[in-house]
């Protein structure tokens, strides 16, 4: 699923393309599911010759800023991914939306999994209200990340992939970022003590600004895995010291990186580095 570094690098490419400032001329929708909470025709009747004013990002959320007091929030769930195209190219079996601009270009929505989902609304605090700081705002110290952690009896693992706690942080970031830190991802966020929540904190901005700078985390070349406008890959995989490095030797201490499910999720981990306690 695309973290914040994935979703920012589309906003980020997005706004590149110049889709901001382009009126939807019109909206096709070939999987309805990807619509909530409408159907996809009310959907094509509103979004209808509104002009896009910003484009933006906020946790694993594009928000694409409208005319009218209407914003289209897109959360690219699992496989979700977008491109520009031109109108006389032929549509693929896994584009379920397609909006037509102004200037003659196609913003294509792909989604082979098909969890993304378009959020068509005039507030956006119901969604967006719930979620956590954002990790690499200015705001966001150890001292915050300590009042986000230390009231919770949970696991880390879980704990970080909570987005009303922290927004923004997947698997693959949280597990990097706990491999910095030294913590085993059982540990228990009300035990932290306060170095460990400063490490934490350094950790989780440091691998979090390492994959912007990377342009996302692209895992193979599978039709599921991360691309950014234009079908770029991310080139952060380069850079990861134990996501999906299961049987390979710590980068630290050599001794094997390990799999476990943590949560129900996949994670890697250190047995050396980030002992249990």
């Amino acid at each position: 699923m695309p973290e914040l570094p994935e979703v920012q690098t589309l906003v980020d490419d997005l706004n590149y393309a110049k889709v901001s400032g382009a009126v939807i001329q019109a909206a096709q929708v070939f999987w309805p599911k990807t619509i909530a909470d409408m159907s996809p025709r009310a959907f094509c009747h509103l979004i209808a010759g509104k002009q896009v004013t910003a484009i933006y990002r906020r946790a694993k959320y594009i928000i694409f800023d409208l005319t009218g007091g209407w914003h289209l929030l897109v959360h690219l769930r699992m496989s979700g991914h977008f491109h520009i195209a031109s109108p006389d190219l032929t549509r693929t079996k896994h584009q379920h939306v397609i909006l037509e601009l102004s200037d003659f270009r196609q913003l294509r929505f792909t989604d082979p999994r098909k969890f993304g989902r378009f959020f068509m609304v005039s507030d956006v605090y119901p969604i967006l209200g719930r979620l956590g700081p954002e990790p690499l705002d200015k705001k966001f110290t150890a001292h915050l990340l300590g009042l986000c952690l230390l009231p919770r009896k949970r696991m880390l693992k879980p704990l970080l992939l909570d987005q009303t706690v922290i927004a923004g942080l997947g698997n693959i970031y949280t597990d990097e970022a706990l491999w910095q830190a030294r913590l085993h991802p059982h540990a228990l966020g009300s035990e932290l003590r306060m170095p460990q929540i400063r490490s934490l904190h350094r950790a989780i901005r440091k691998v979090l600004r390492q994959g912007l700078r990377s342009k996302g985390t692209t895992l193979g070349r599978g039709q599921t895995t991360f691309y950014s406008l234009g079908e770029r890959q991310g080139q952060n995989r380069n850079h990861l010291k134990v996501f999906r490095r299961t049987g390979l030797p710590c980068l630290r201490c050599r001794t094997p990186i390990e799999r476990q499910i943590v949560g129900q999720r996949s994670t890697h981990i250190c047995p050396q580095c980030q002992i249990e306690v």
